[in-house]
């Protein structure tokens, strides 16, 4: 048995030879230098003091070496990788001290400069003025109904009174849908939500509806194909025009302001008798300005139409007409925002247009 290797040279191992030791120590110092980020230190890192870097492949090589040998060849290498990771540590701290300070310019906050903000997106104008008029009635205690935009052609005219050979029910005022005996239409007014109310609801009923109504209008500044209604109706026991007249001042006053009063001109309407349109005293001039470019000098403002519910409107929804009594009104959202806002071209309403909704904010 022959005893242990005492004359081995621990030079004659490539990996533990002292030049290809220090070669390995500049290399690593060069690569660390050269390295302008954390991430390439990182792979500079890697390199040279992994576990395939050349100076972790020289210290693997100790463990073959004679005792004898083993102190030197340690002590050489091991100052070589304390040498290499000084050098990684002060290369480290460095970069990261760059790091930091470029963080602070270019993430910098001005705590003092208004911020730019996203705007804010808004209500239509129409749905708020429309809330608007649904909450005043809630507070009158009344209650809101719904009906369908397509309408049975019974709800939209028959139940109303409207004779079979009546203009409004003509392709030419009216949307019919295809074919045209589907005896369905675009409604033409809410007006169908009161002969639903009243077959669904029964009576006493205070009930108003808001939505969107169609008719075959050319789009100009005062006239749109599609609008919006609110449409009222209130059928007890014991109703009057006086009661119909008082409703409509508090609508006005609520809307329009103190001192807007309202009147009731003589019309017809099928599902009313009598019938009325009811006007607005002129909430610019107030009346006193015979120049008024809202009134045109007359002190009045059309707004809508009026009357005591139709007898025979009553008998198709089954209510006896010589029990109870009604009432019922309806005028245009969109002409209502108009008389609030001064606005002068319904076209505005529907054009889309975000600097028209952001000038009302949330509140009109």
């Amino acid at each position: 048995m022959s005893g242990p290797n005492t004359s081995y040279d621990p030079v004659e191992v490539a990996a533990l030879d002292p030049a290809a030791v220090e070669q390995a120590v500049d290399e690593a110092l060069a690569a660390f230098a050269a390295a302008t980020t954390l991430e390439e230190l990182k792979a500079a890192r890697t390199a040279h003091q992994g576990d395939k870097s050349a100076l972790s492949l020289a210290n693997r090589e100790i463990g073959a070496l004679p005792p004898s040998a083993k102190a030197e060849a340690g002590k050489r290498v091991g100052a070589a990788r304390g040498r290499v990771k000084a050098a990684l540590e002060e290369r480290q701290a460095q970069l990261e001290a760059d790091r930091d300070a470029r963080i602070l310019v270019e993430e910098a906050v001005d705590v003092t400069m208004v911020p730019g903000r996203r705007p804010l997106g808004r209500r239509h104008p129409v749905d708020l003025m429309g809330e608007r008029v649904a909450d005043l009635l809630v507070g009158m205690g009344w209650e809101i109904a719904e009906g369908p935009e397509v309408e049975a052609e019974w709800f939209n005219f028959d139940a109303l009174n409207f004779d079979a050979d009546h203009p409004a029910r003509q392709m030419q005022d009216t949307f019919y849908i295809a074919p045209q005996d589907s005896g369905l239409v675009l409604r033409t007014h809410t007006s169908p939500v009161q002969a639903r109310s009243l077959l669904e609801r029964g009576v006493p009923l205070y009930v108003g509806c808001i939505g969107r109504v169609y008719r075959t209008d050319d789009l100009d500044a005062t006239h749109m194909p599609a609008f919006h209604q609110i449409e009222g109706i209130a059928v007890d026991k014991g109703i009057t025009m006086a009661h119909l007249k008082g409703t409509l001042d508090r609508m006005a006053t609520e809307l329009f302001g103190e001192g807007i009063t309202t009147r009731l001109r003589p019309s017809f309407f099928p599902f009313t008798e009598p019938s009325a349109e009811m006007d607005l005293r002129c909430f610019v001039c107030r009346g006193t300005d015979p120049d008024c470019r809202s009134c045109s000098g007359t002190g009045w403002i059309e707004w809508g139409g009026c009357g005591m519910v139709n007898r025979n409107v009553l008998s198709a929804c089954g209510i006896d007409p010589d029990v109870y009594t009604g009432f019922a009104f309806g005028m245009g959202i969109d002409r209502a925002l108009q008389f609030r806002t001064g606005q002068s071209d319904m076209r505005e309403l529907i054009e889309g247009d975000v600097r028209f909704d952001a000038q009302f904010g949330m509140e009109i």
